[in-house]
């Protein structure tokens, strides 16, 4: 298809060769002197871009720019210009110009910006493709050679950067070829993880972790006397922080970010508690059993959060800090921190626990809207954007900044989109979770699953002495042989945590001011 360009200026007759350039590289250029006559040809014409010189007599390119916005508000107009101002170049971006040009103007520059303009995406999108071809076989090596958790952060990052660019393209093909990598990813990371959990527990040679993330991360910035704002999102996939990151901006510098690793279960009873009492949760049994509700009990399993984490302040050596804990279920609720924030001023460390992106990824399964809505990777990170953005906490974040407050987000574990089942048999007191189970008579297929049968030794609670857990490797799911296929219908493609995967385990903590 021929591009339509119209060319508005008071000295068209003076641009013909430039004119004739962009005919020969396939546009169809139409030039007007005037821009009360322009718009009558946008009026009855099917242009794709405008060019549009800044300084004309009569009516001005400004002023043109504005009423060409209203007759179509999607054509994109470059503006052609001299004028180097600022509050002129402002007023242009204001009325959404598409690109501009300082005169002299070169040909060149012209069927740049019309390339740019009319046939960017394409470009970027063949480029991006020809990039991840040639990244693809770094990757592949990358993953052959991963020897330690660094190596594999690395290559997560990479993923979710490859992830987020193809995000805007519409090549099914290599998107396809993007999911098998990061499905051959999360296989060997799965092997990685069953080799070398255990020995993280026992020695000081591992990433961050659960238990020690807040001691190693958050305690240093709380020590130099500076007010701290701590968001636990829950289940706040790293991909979803890439994502909302630029909401932060507008309020926050990014100072630090780094990743740590959930512990196991990756599922909110067992690492957030683990995060707010510095311990593993065999410890947290043992020493606050009071704090610990089992996997049987039917009590909410982290209404002790605020106790746990006030009993590792007071282990870290401060105790005497001013706190407040705050966990937000519903708008309202998050409405009211808002509004009586001022109040809290003076303290030196307010958390809030957001439960929406674990409520939403649950929402999928049972939720017929909410399914609608998330149908992959690419649109649960679209809604948690599109929530963000219009919720309260950004002015809770805005609050918070012009209160003096550092910022630190993180999350207790990610989420990965299930599809493959893996049958499993187990008695009526097994837990119910699609991605780990702990049970007495356990009987699962072993190549997709890590099986822990020793829970004391992975500092993991028993419910009777023959307890043993297992947990999914890569995108499996649980489960039971009775009403198979319908089980399998229903949580096929669903959103699910507890188990084994990059999305799941590697999870993001930023320190922002």
């Amino acid at each position: 298809m021929i591009a339509k360009i119209l060319w508005i200026d008071d000295e068209i007759e003076m641009l013909e060769s430039h004119s004739i350039f962009l005919k020969n590289k396939g546009y169809e250029v139409t030039g007007i002197n005037n821009a009360p006559d322009a718009l009558k040809l946008i009026t009855g014409g099917n242009f794709n871009a405008v060019l549009l010189d800044e300084n004309m007599p009569g009516m001005g390119g400004l002023e043109a720019l504005q009423k060409i916005k209203e007759i179509e508000n999607t054509l994109p107009v470059i503006m052609i210009t001299k004028n180097e101002e600022e509050d002129i170049m402002e007023e242009a971006i204001g009325e959404k110009i598409s690109d501009y040009i300082l005169k002299p103007v070169n040909p060149n520059q012209i069927l740049l910006s019309l390339k740019k303009v009319l046939k960017g995406d394409e470009i970027i999108e063949k480029k991006t493709v020809l990039n991840y071809q040639q990244d693809f076989r770094k990757i592949s090596m990358d993953l052959m050679y991963a020897e330690n958790y660094n190596d594999w952060v690395q290559i997560y990052l990479k993923l979710i950067q490859w992830d987020l660019k193809f995000d805007k393209l519409e090549d099914a093909e290599m998107t396809s070829i993007l999911q098998n990598q990061k499905e051959e990813a999360d296989n060997l990371f799965s092997k990685f993880i069953e080799k070398n959990y255990r020995d993280w527990l026992h020695t000081d040679v591992k990433p961050k972790m659960s238990h020690t993330v807040f001691k190693d991360v958050i305690r240093p910035t709380i020590e130099k006397n500076e007010k701290v704002l701590l968001l636990m999102i829950d289940n706040l996939r790293y991909d979803q922080w890439k994502v909302i990151q630029p909401l932060f901006s507008k309020y926050y510098n990014k100072v630090t970010e780094q990743s740590y690793f959930s512990i196991l279960p990756s599922s909110t009873q067992y690492a957030r508690n683990s995060f707010f009492s510095g311990l593993l949760p065999l410890e947290i049994e043992k020493n606050f059993p009071q704090y610990w509700v089992g996997e049987n009990d039917e009590e909410q399993k982290n209404q002790f959060e605020n106790e746990l984490l006030n009993a590792q302040l007071q282990r870290l050596g401060l105790k005497d800090l001013k706190t407040k804990y705050f966990k937000v279920l519903n708008a309202d609720f998050e409405k009211k921190i808002y509004e009586d924030f001022k109040i809290y001023n003076n303290l030196d460390l307010i958390t809030i626990v957001y439960n929406f992106i674990d409520i939403l990824s649950h929402a999928k399964t049972n939720n017929n809207i909410v399914s609608e809505l998330i149908r992959d990777d690419k649109t649960f990170r679209s809604l948690t954007y599109t929530w963000f953005e219009n919720s309260s906490i950004l002015k809770i974040v805005q609050q918070a900044a012009e209160d003096g407050y550092k910022l630190i987000i993180t999350t207790d574990h990610g989420t990965i989109y299930v599809k493959k089942p893996s049958r499993v048999i187990g008695d009526k007191e097994s837990s119910t979770n699609l991605r780990y189970k702990l049970g007495k008579n356990l009987q699962y297929e072993a190549k997709d699953v890590f099986a822990v049968s020793d829970p004391e030794d992975f500092f993991l609670p028993k419910v009777n002495v023959n307890s043993k857990y297992i947990f999914a490797k890569e995108n499996k799911f649980f489960a039971y042989p009775k009403n198979y296929n319908h089980y399998v219908n229903y949580y096929k493609d669903t959103y699910q945590h507890g188990g084994i995967s990059l999305e799941e385990m590697i999870i993001p903590i930023v320190v922002l001011e």
